[in-house]
């Protein structure tokens, strides 16, 4: 027996048989109690802009667009991507961005469902995306328990070759998007850090840099509200008792300004660099120094 379909369309042929007339779909349409997508095809009052489109196509929600449905993190939620039988008539346009896929896909969606399922969704999305994008998607998809490891083997064997180098970086630990976008410019700049770390009188922090920066990926979902930001800097205040300096990226500037992020990662680890080649020739002069005193 299928599963219950994702995201539900009803068929004029299925709602006929459940017992509505001609006479009652038009009332129903007219009342805002039923959307028609299509001729033939009818939706519920409350299904997200996006699934209307999608059948308004002849289509199903598919490639990143399905995976935000789903909860999993994906960078760029403006387009709207659609995936079309191979058979199908060129579309009609619609007030958005649109991204056509027409590729075969590996799981087989319910009859009546108006997205694809999340395996091929996620198969679009790591060839749709730039790799550091689908780098943070797929750590979603593990760290939300929506793709294991199973999954994981298939998907990189129905994938091109070429993509192999993507399933080197991902690490499902990290906790949001910007988090694993973080990781990667971390990993970039040749510096040591640790994900997810327990820093006693402090808490788990996002990522311990070299052994003494922390790096904390603030959303405006959990840090908006003076309480999240009172609790943060207080976070902060304690780490700084204990020697740790905390630097806290927007995920604004983490998604659609990386080189200033990077920037500033690279810029912090360079001055504790010099500084700490400071000290060390400091303390070389000043036991040069003693020793001059001693022989004299």
């Amino acid at each position: 027996m299928p599963l219950a379909p994702a995201c539900p369309s009803f068929r004029r042929s299925d709602l006929v048989e459940a017992g509505w007339t001609d006479r009652a779909l038009r009332a129903a349409v007219r009342d805002g109690r039923l959307l028609r997508a299509r001729t033939g095809v009818y939706l519920t009052p409350d299904t997200s802009p996006e699934v209307v489109d999608a059948c308004r196509l002849s289509g199903r929600v598919a490639c990143t667009s399905a995976l935000a449905q789903l909860g999993v993190f994906v960078l760029d939620t403006a387009t709207l991507h659609v995936h079309l039988p191979a058979n199908s008539s060129r579309p009609r346009s619609v007030a958005r961005a649109l991204r056509r896929h027409w590729g075969r896909l590996h799981r087989s969606p319910h009859p009546r469902s108006t997205r694809v399922e999340l395996f091929d969704a996620l198969a679009q999305a790591v060839r749709c995306q730039a790799a550091r994008a689908a780098v943070a998607t797929l750590d979603s998809a593990l760290n939300t328990g929506l793709l294991d490891s199973d999954e994981l083997d298939e998907l990189f064997r129905v994938l091109p070759r070429r993509y192999a180098v993507i399933r080197r970086l991902l690490d499902a630990r990290c906790q949001s998007g910007p988090e694993s976008l973080v990781r990667l410019m971390l990993r970039s700049a040749g510096l040591r850090f640790e994900v997810q770390v327990a820093i006693p009188g402090v808490g788990i922090v996002d990522f311990l840099v070299d052994g003494w920066l922390i790096v904390e990926c603030d959303s405006q979902a959990h840090h908006s509200t003076w309480d999240a930001q009172r609790r943060d800097r207080r976070r902060d205040q304690a780490a700084a008792v204990l020697g740790y300096a905390t630097y806290r990226p927007i995920a604004e500037d983490i998604m659609w300004n990386p080189e200033v992020v990077s920037a500033a990662l690279r810029g912090l680890a360079a001055r504790r660099r010099t500084s700490s080649s400071s000290q060390e020739n400091s303390s070389q002069v000043t036991a040069s120094g003693a020793r001059l005193r001693r022989v004299s």
